[in-house]
């Protein structure tokens, strides 16, 4: 392909030296293989190297991936064209500049596509904490987990949960998160999610309690806690009477958490 063959050349050009010449001929591939050429040895030693990377910056910014496959390829000419008219008749310093500039003006992209990520991670977040004062008024009242013996079958992970619903609106299905851990460890024994499909609904200020079985050859069905672990429950999603999300904080993930502050650092936003 002609685009891959003039990045080779531009490529090649930078170990072959010759007279100075001010500007780069991009008229020809020969032109521009020995006024390339050229134009490097007229640098200083120490330069050479910037330049290098400066004409290979200013040649791949003018390729369009998109445009060079379209109608099978049809496109690589015109491409070929911008990247020859984007270094014809510069000077080193030009070129140099050039590719200076690229660089800032991807920064500033680079920026504004962070801070708009921000502004919207920053919605999620405010979002999500509004939603955990409407989940704390559904109270997880007693959890408990246990195996229970089975015949020929082996053992059932069972949760037992007492809720109450404090919230003003009817809930069709709960989504909780459970840990089981020990006082004296910082590793919990087991963490997963979990949801229950309540059958008939639970109306503002009923209380109901929920004997459930997951499935034994999940991770609930490989714990083996010892007696001193207690099994905590956090409720993060209801749903309302036609399976609408009313409130959730999984919408903000503890990768968004990261992710914001990890920006907020890089890009020093308060």
């Amino acid at each position: 392909m002609k685009v891959y063959a003039l990045l080779m050349l531009v490529l090649a050009t930078m170990a072959i030296t010759g007279c100075s010449d001010p500007t780069i001929d991009a008229s020809s591939e020969a032109k521009m293989k020995e006024s390339v050429a050229k134009v490097r040895e007229s640098l200083p030693e120490a330069k050479r190297t910037d330049f290098d990377k400066a004409v290979q910056l200013i040649a791949f910014s003018q390729i369009d991936m998109k445009s060079l496959f379209a109608n099978g390829g049809a496109g690589a000419g015109d491409m070929e064209g911008k990247m020859r008219g984007a270094l014809n008749g510069k000077t080193a310093e030009q070129v140099l500049a050039q590719a200076e500039q690229i660089q800032a003006d991807r920064k500033a992209r680079e920026k504004e596509q962070a801070l708009a990520e921000i502004r919207e991670l920053v919605a999620k977040r405010e979002k999500s904490e509004q939603a955990k004062l409407q989940l704390d008024k559904f109270q997880v009242v007693r959890s408990r987990f246990y195996m229970r013996e089975r015949q020929y079958l082996g053992k059932q992970p069972i949760i037992e949960l007492t809720v109450k619903n404090g919230t003003d609106q009817a809930i069709s299905r709960a989504y909780f998160s459970g840990t089981i851990a020990s006082p004296d460890r910082s590793v919990p024994w087991h963490q997963d999610q979990f949801n229950y499909s309540i059958s008939g609904g639970l109306e503002p200020g009923e209380e109901a309690t929920w004997t459930l079985a997951p499935n034994s050859y999940s991770g609930w069905g490989k714990v083996n806690a010892p007696a001193d672990a207690v099994f905590t429950v956090m409720v993060e999603k209801l749903d309302g009477p036609n399976g609408e999300v009313l409130y959730s904080t999984r919408d903000f993930s503890e990768r968004d958490r990261n992710r914001l502050a990890e920006l907020k650092k890089q890009y020093g936003v308060d």
